[in-house]
């Protein structure tokens, strides 16, 4: 896994894909997966990725994700 991550982000710089677009879009998809796996609960999802709820929630509003897996 740690192969494949180095080769993603050197392909990433490579391209020029700047460090801001790039965590944005890891963080939108992380927390759109942890909400899937916890059927949208908000509460559950948090505790697997390791936030707090409310910041969750204000990132799950920011990102415009649904909240339903």
């Amino acid at each position: 896994m740690r192969d494949e991550l180095n080769q993603l982000v050197d392909e990433m710089v490579a391209k020029g894909i700047r460090y801001d677009d790039a965590r944005q879009e890891f963080e939108r998809r992380f927390i759109s997966r942890a909400l899937a796996r916890s059927e949208g609960k908000v509460g559950r999802a948090a505790k697997m990725i390791g936030l707090h709820r409310n910041t969750l929630s204000r990132k799950v509003t920011e990102y415009r994700l649904k909240r339903t897996g």
